[in-house]
């Protein structure tokens, strides 16, 4: 594909903004649709953290994906300022992981081991040193894990900055243009909104929880990808300020320099409800003051929600759609979509200006779930 040719993203959460100006930098004319303004999808529900190591399995094909990802982070937020010249607020001040009883110390215990074969500096704190790192944690937490590399990103100033660079290099997003159905058009494919019709040689389908809502011709099944609401939660931390990103088995916490603190997430299974909920509120509030009593003492700022995209293995779908080659999907990130968006945009531009399929893609084929 050359640098003439025109490509039509689908969404312009992070990982289509991502896309949009990974694409321009390369040289490709771009438009992005959404049915919202850049970000204000489950993007602006989301914490921001960069944690690959936390959650994943040793030898799974996410693992590779997300420290990949991590990788590029660093180049991938200054691109994004420098491009956009809006700044980024990006720390790389490490994660704690604690625990709450034996198991849970056991467990991090084997996470640091799969750690040290891996040659990835991770420190096992015992009750005194976990407090030391913390004192603001409650005397419930027997000990925890400090992973250095870890950080996290303000994933709505970053989607905004990305969108702005994207437009500097010629790009073009159109707000509150909710798609309908994606059809051919001779050799491409025309993509009908409710502002009228865009069409493109290639298409990348970038649209979260919606990808699997909108028709495409030729394509039967719908695509198994189902909305996890997740809420989180804003307070303005008072006394002392958190060192670093806190994670538990029951809730997570950020803290942000000018005070605030994010706490999450829920993960619902609700269908496409974005409601805050008084369960949900309450839920991670009781969850943060018994991680960190002090948090009694913060005050309510604000609560979010957004609906992430979960495909039935819940690894991304990413990669041509077997029935429409020049439809392109990149979606299903689930909770990973912040960390994945650098990945993404690279795989995706890699393929479409390049032809170069990285191995990376193959178990994120689409064409795992089927005709598609």
């Amino acid at each position: 594909m050359g640098g003439s040719r025109d490509v039509v993203v689908v969404g312009a959460g992070i990982v289509g903004c991502a896309i949009a100006h990974e694409l321009a930098r390369r040289g490709v004319s771009v438009v992005v649709t959404d049915m919202r303004a850049a970000g204000m999808g489950a993007t602006q529900a989301s914490a921001g953290i960069l944690a690959p190591y936390i959650e994943a399995a040793e030898g799974s094909a996410l693992l590779e994906l997300t420290v990949r990802s991590l990788a590029l982070f660093d180049d991938f937020v200054g691109s994004a300022s420098a491009d956009s010249g809006i700044a980024v607020p990006y720390r790389r001040t490490g994660t704690l992981d604690v625990a709450l009883d034996d198991r849970g110390m056991e467990a991090l215990r084997e996470t640091a081991r799969v750690l040290a074969r891996r040659r990835v500096a991770a420190h096992i704190l015992d009750r005194a040193g976990v407090h030391e790192h913390e004192p603001h944690l409650s005397d419930d937490v027997l000990g925890g894990l400090f992973i250095p590399t870890h950080g996290f990103v303000a994933a709505s100033e970053l989607t905004r900055a990305l969108a702005a660079a994207a437009r500097r290099r010629g790009a073009q997003i159109i707000e509150h243009g909710a798609v309908r159905c994606i059809a051919r058009d001779g050799d491409g494919l025309t993509v009908e909104t409710d502002r009228g019709s865009l069409s493109g040689d290639t298409v990348v389908m970038a649209a979260g929880s919606w990808s699997g809502s909108i028709a495409i011709e030729g394509v039967v099944p719908s695509m198994p990808l189902r909305p996890i609401r997740g809420q989180l939660l804003r307070l303005g931390w008072v006394g002392a300020p958190l060192r670093r990103v806190i994670w538990s088995p029951h809730c997570y916490l950020v803290p942000w320099d000018d005070g605030t603190v994010l706490v999450g997430a829920t993960a619902e299974d609700v269908g496409f409800d974005e409601r805050t909920t008084v369960a949900g509120v309450s839920g991670l509030l009781d969850a943060a003051r018994a991680l960190m009593p002090d948090a009694a003492n913060a005050a309510f700022l604000a609560a979010r929600v957004g609906l992430r995209p979960a495909s039935s293995d819940e690894l991304p779908i990413i990669g041509a759609s077997s029935i429409v080659p020049n439809l392109i999907y990149a979606t299903g990130h689930y909770r990973n979509g912040i960390l994945l968006a650098p990945l993404t945009a690279n795989l995706v531009a890699d393929a479409l200006v390049d032809g170069r399929m990285d191995p990376l893609l193959a178990p994120l084929s689409p064409r795992r779930f089927g005709d598609l």
